[in-house]
């Protein structure tokens, strides 16, 4: 189920640039304080709750003191304690509260009297909590406030509480004004909470505590704190710009630029620039490998060139007499058995040598292409030993410690490098050879020196190239030093000609040690 799903999205997902990427990261991230202004909404709705709480308590506690000022004596019952029920999303909003109708009849004295001695506590109340808060009679006429004697028996909170039954209502807010800052924030920016509550005596209700507010608790908050909102907006979009500025110049500039350096080395010109000095370490750290990874191909072309320029020098040679002789030979059947049997001679040598480079040139090509064996552990003086034993018409020396670390070559490699120096320096015309060995901290360091005539100065850097012999008369073809180097090189070691020696010649190696050693 999974698997179709990552395919369908690999196949229509769309190629974007970096600095895309970066854009719409960054907007995101701007817009998170948006998506948090939606949690708000449930805030409000626990402080719109809150406000509830705070109107149903002052309502009961008002409807008690209403109830002792009563003259009639009788027993006081409160209405029933009831957690707040507000809810902005579901609770229905009702128009703002319309004028009261005109009575058709007036308060009895009692009742008048009554109000008069409720009202202080009700004055200083709402002055004290900014609650609006009007006391009706049990007929739903007003007894106090701006508008006593109007009528508001027809409201359904009012009706409710007239029947007993405390009610809360949502009603909008008829001095509202339109949005002028923050207000878009709140939804109960335009509303009022209505909370009407009987007063209960001797089982009787004889009158209505009306109460009105507005929550605007949270839209107060905001308000009072929107310069800090307004500053952490302006700081948040500063970040952002900051943060894409370094971004840019860390990551997206200098990976176009390593782009448009690597389409030029890949055509052929150009190269790898320093890394600014403004980009990721990452990025320069990627600068420094693609600039190896440069020069590496650039070595390893020239290294091809001159290569196919060797071999095809080496092939033309042999090639050319084998061709010359042929062309005689079809030219003069005639010739003489003598004649016939040195041009095939000579055709069977240059044969020779052509298979010799070629298998020369299959031993080059797989030392190249080694790789590093993991988990070698050659014993080197085993080896050394066995070398000096193959080789007994030929003096060698040998130089060892007691012991030596084993080394992370393999045996055969080991074994071939040292044989086709001591080969060298046989058929150079030594008549004695030297092989020593120390270990180093990391490394086991092998010398092979001779009593030879050496290497001419002018030929020391050259030792290396293939196909550069001095015996090519002798059917030499200049590969095995070349040989020797790579199956070293692919296991972590080095081959270096001692240029310093004042006679012979004398080789160093550098054997890694095994892991385990």
């Amino acid at each position: 189920m999974i698997e179709p799903f990552k395919r369908v999205v690999r196949r229509h997902w769309p190629r974007l640039r970096l600095r895309t990427i970066l854009l719409l990261t960054f907007t995101f991230v701007a817009a998170l304080p948006g998506f948090g202004a939606l949690f708000l909404r449930v805030y409000e709705n626990a402080l719109v709750r809150q406000t509830e709480a705070e109107l149903v308590a002052q309502a009961s506690a008002l409807s008690a003191t209403a109830a002792l000022a009563w003259n009639g004596g009788g027993p006081i019952a409160l209405p029933r304690a009831r957690p707040p029920a507000i809810d902005l999303r579901l609770t229905p909003i009702l128009p703002a509260r319309p004028a009261p109708r005109r009575a058709t009849s007036s308060p009895d004295p009692t009742t008048r009297d009554w109000s008069r001695r409720v009202a202080p506590a009700l004055s200083l109340t709402s002055a004290a909590t900014g609650a609006e808060i009007v006391l009706l009679d049990g007929r739903g006429r007003l007894l106090t406030g701006e508008q006593a004697g109007g009528d508001d028996s027809g409201l359904p909170e009012v009706r409710a509480a007239l029947r007993g039954q405390p009610t809360t209502i949502l009603r909008r807010n008829p001095g509202y004004q339109q949005p002028g800052g923050v207000e878009w924030l709140s939804r109960a920016a335009d509303l009022h909470i209505n909370l009407a509550t009987p007063v209960i005596i001797d089982g009787r209700v004889v009158g209505v505590l009306l109460l009105s507010h507005q929550p605007r608790a949270l839209l107060d908050g905001l308000q009072a704190d929107r310069g800090k909102i307004a500053l952490g907006v302006v700081l948040i979009f500063g970040t952002l710009i900051v943060l894409s500025g370094l971004l840019s110049r860390g990551i997206v500039r200098p990976v176009e630029a390593l782009g448009t350096a690597t389409r030029a080395v890949a055509s052929g010109g150009g190269s790898v620039p320093d890394a600014p000095t403004t980009a990721a370490i990452e990025i320069q750290a990627l600068y420094r490998d693609f600039g190896s990874m440069a020069a590496a191909i650039e070595r390893r072309s020239r290294y091809l060139r001159d290569f196919a320029h060797a071999v095809s020098h080496e092939f033309k040679t042999p090639l050319a007499g084998i061709g010359g002789a042929v062309e005689l030979l079809q030219d003069h059947p005639d010739m003489a058995a003598a004649d016939r049997d040195r041009f095939l001679a000579n055709i069977a040598e240059d044969a020779d040598r052509l298979t010799q480079l070629v298998s020369r040139l299959l031993d080059l090509a797989r030392a190249d292409m080694g790789e590093s064996a993991a988990g070698v552990a050659t014993d080197p003086i085993d080896v050394m030993r066995r070398v000096v034993d193959a080789h007994g018409n030929f003096a060698i020396t040998l130089h060892l410690p007691a012991t030596l670390a084993r080394v992370a070559v393999p045996q055969g490699a080991v074994e071939a490098v040292l044989t086709s120096l001591i080969e060298n320096s046989r058929q150079a015309g030594a008549t004695r050879a030297t092989v020593s060995a120390t270990e180093a901290p990391y490394a086991v360091i092998v010398t092979v020196s001779d009593d030879g005539p050496g290497i001419p100065p002018g030929d020391r850097d050259r030792v290396f190239e293939p196909f550069f012999t001095s015996r090519r008369t002798e059917g030499g073809t200049g590969l095995g030093l070349p040989i020797a180097r790579s199956l070293l090189e692919a296991q972590g070691g080095t081959i270096a000609l001692n240029h310093g020696a004042e006679s012979g010649a004398t080789f160093r190696l550098t054997l890694p040690l095994a892991h385990d050693a």
